[in-house]
């Protein structure tokens, strides 16, 4: 299973951590041979914490002690593959066939990682609950607004109760009329977004379904929503609204539209005629 992966624990527990243990997080993360091989008393110092801070770390993360803790990354570490030099940030001195390479390296990890998350019984469920819903509200804040926008578009070529929900204060409107026959479908890559979190106690209190599509699942926003799909992609504070993010959240928008629309796949390509036969008109 993914989860088992010492650095997916990490990613997933981040939005839980102190302050002092997302310090320890960050460094693991972003130096992953390297700690493997450091003592507890060097982790401590280069992180800037307490020897103390890095036992209780290991332990959140259902480790023993740091020994057991520096086990699972060696462990993780060796079946990563060699890294490649034209993968990372980009760099004032790369041209442009390095860039190329090192943001198509990027967007297919982001979609490799969230293949290596995705739990089938979460995409069936959430499948479920969208197909028996008669309205299905998509919804987001800011960058993640335009990923709802392109889902209601994609799903409303074959299925016809798919809606995108724009405005921040027409979305509290539309939340506010929900009811338990409809459902929402939100796209946050923190998942502690105020307004996002604020839309998803409205749903619970009206009755409706929620489905959450977000790289956090201990996130506040994961903790309202009946059904969360995490996303692959790390992004840092500098990098909001990365590509590589988007990438992983699409490709997760697409396997949940083609499980929905292989259930019937006749009626999908017949409402999928219908929509190309309206829009051939627009084309020269």
């Amino acid at each position: 299973m993914p989860y088992g992966n010492v650095f997916t624990k990490i990613n997933r527990e981040y939005y839980q951590l102190t302050g002092a243990e997302k310090k320890i997080a960050d460094y693991i993360l972003s130096q992953r041979q390297e700690c493997q091989y450091m003592s507890i008393s060097e982790l401590a110092e280069v992180a800037e914490v307490a020897e103390a801070t890095v036992s209780r770390f290991c332990r959140r993360l259902g480790y023993r002690g740091y020994s057991a803790f520096k086990l699972a990354v060696a462990g993780a570490s060796a079946g990563q593959r060699p890294v490649n030099p034209l993968y990372g940030e980009i760099l004032a001195e790369d041209n442009v066939g390095e860039m190329c390479r090192k943001i198509c390296a990027a967007d297919v990890d982001a979609i490799t990682q969230t293949l290596a998350m995705i739990d089938p019984a979460a995409i069936t469920a959430a499948a479920d609950l969208l197909l028996g819903s008669d309205r299905v509200l998509c919804m987001g804040v800011g960058g993640s607004m335009i990923l709802a926008s392109e889902a209601a578009h994609l799903f409303s070529t074959a299925l016809p109760n798919f809606y995108a929900v724009e405005d921040s204060h027409f979305q509290a409107i539309r939340a506010a009329m929900l009811t338990s026959r409809d459902a929402v479908l939100c796209f946050s890559y923190s998942g502690s977004t105020r307004d996002m979190v604020e839309l998803l106690k409205l749903a619970r209190e009206r009755g409706a379904g929620t489905v959450l599509v977000t790289r956090f699942p201990k996130s506040p926003g994961a903790a309202l929503a009946d059904i969360v799909l995490e996303c692959g992609a790390k992004e840092g504070p500098l990098q909001m609204g990365s590509i590589a993010a988007r990438m992983g959240q699409l490709y997760l928008t697409d396997v949940l539209f083609n499980e929905m629309c292989r259930r019937d796949m006749e009626s999908c390509r017949e409402r999928r005629r219908a929509v190309a036969d309206a829009l051939a008109d627009k084309h020269l």
